[in-house]
């Protein structure tokens, strides 16, 4: 069962990972500064004494095993060996300050952590492995490492590292090259699999209600709306409404019907949303009653529509790192917008803007008041709430353009309630 490790300050019990421990903490305990000692076995009963051994056992695991965790416990067999991969990572003392050693460590060897990554794949789930992974990176710098192609093959593979192997291209190896895409690849499949079934049928059925007739067919009339223009026409003895004008669902046709364009930031701090807009942006060109448009940005501006195709090479055209130019990459947008009236533009920034901000907030005026829907997204991953310029996005909303954080599960509501014009589902701040 899943426990959690929250990291190194004191112990593990108050760091950075969610460990897979044998059991639960007991609520009752979590409170105590150190865990029940052997002394505590005394005051149990036969009964008790199995009960209370695996408590000492549990919070061995959490504590870690200094001379302050209390526990006079000692590890054997499985637990001894994944304590030791904990210990590995997290070590056994404070979180080092800059000019201090570390406490923890994997040696300075690949094969070392080669063995490391095995042992953790062994003893924890694998939504514990990757957030163990991104520690590893964080905290061992162990980044170029995986500029090697065996490290590669033994880690698991997630959105977050390949946002990290992304930060890496230019510095990748062409030794390495084919590895990495193989990583990318493998995490981009799962995530269209995931994800772009339920995209294309929400957004499919949004551009078929997008296209009103007034001679539908029986199976495309649209109820709701027909008894609403037909109120007036209610017989009350009869208790029923005679529908004189019917309300239909068009059907989308062959002809392009939409245009979006996605423009993405790809500074440092947007990782994970360039992953999951790169895919997306994929799902949407693979619609034909869609138009998409792919744009990504720092300080300068880089259109990679015509390699929508196949996502994989969207995201190694990126450049993760470096300013942000929001003006300059909405310029470039407007620009290439032919129908405004039909047109969606996705603003995927945290809008720590670096180039004009009255002239950003201008453009988006602009483009609104053409017939530009626009909708601003503060990022798009399951990361939780993000950083971001309040005062911009305060700017925005005031333009009836509000900045919100999207999921990645419900980006589809959001295009199919921007295509229609309805109000957009925005997450509850609370």
């Amino acid at each position: 069962m899943t426990g959690t490790v929250t990291g190194p300050t004191a112990g593990r019990a108050t760091g950075s990972v969610t460990g897979h421990l044998p059991g639960h903490l007991p609520g009752h305990l979590t409170g105590h500064r150190g865990g029940p000692t052997e002394g505590d076995l005394a005051a149990t009963g036969p009964e008790g004494a199995d009960a209370a051994q695996e408590r000492l056992r549990r919070w061995r695991l959490v504590l870690g095993g200094d001379s302050g965790d209390g526990t006079g416990h000692a590890l054997r067999g499985r637990d001894a060996a994944m304590d030791g991969a904990l210990t590995s990572l997290y070590g056994k003392g404070d979180t080092p300050r800059p000019g201090r050693d570390r406490a923890a460590g994997l040696g300075a060897s690949a094969p070392a952590v080669a063995r490391w990554l095995g042992d953790i794949r062994t003893y924890f789930p694998s939504s514990v492995v990757q957030v163990m992974q991104r520690d590893a990176i964080d905290r061992l710098g162990l980044a170029t490492l995986l500029l090697e192609p065996e490290m590669l093959e033994a880690v698991e593979a997630d959105v977050h590292l390949v946002a990290t192997l992304l930060s890496l291209n230019k510095a990748m190896p062409e030794t390495t090259k084919e590895t990495a895409r193989a990583v990318v690849r493998k995490v981009v499949d799962d995530l269209e699999k995931r994800l772009a079934t339920r995209t294309r049928a929400t957004l499919t059925g949004a551009l078929d209600r997008g296209a009103r007739t007034g001679r539908p067919r029986h199976h495309d009339i649209d109820w709701n709306r027909t008894i609403a223009a037909n109120l007036k026409h209610y017989l009350p003895e009869h208790r029923t409404i005679v529908p004189e004008r019917l309300v239909g669902y068009g059907r989308a046709s062959r002809s392009v019907k939409k245009e979006v364009v996605l423009c993405v930031d790809q500074s440092g701090s947007m990782a994970a949303s360039v992953v999951y807009a790169s895919v997306f942006g994929a799902v949407l060109a693979s619609m034909r009653s869609v138009d998409t448009r792919f744009v990504v940005f720092d300080t300068s501006v880089v259109d990679l529509t015509d390699q929508l195709d196949d996502p994989v090479d969207v995201l190694f055209g990126t450049r993760l790192g470096g300013g942000t130019d929001i003006n300059r990459a909405l310029a470039y947008c407007q620009s290439r917008i032919a129908r405004p009236a039909e047109t969606v533009v996705v603003l995927i920034s945290d809008l720590y803007e670096g180039g004009i901000r009255d002239e950003m907030l201008k453009r988006v005026a602009s483009m609104q008041a053409a017939g530009v829907r626009f909708v601003t997204l503060l990022a798009l991953s399951d990361e939780g709430t993000p950083a971001y310029d309040r005062e911009h996005a305060a700017a925005l909303a005031a333009l009836d353009a509000p900045a919100f954080a999207c999921t990645p599960d419900l980006f589809p509501e959001v295009m199919a309630a921007a295509i229609e014009r309805r109000p957009l589902p925005i997450p509850d701040a609370g």
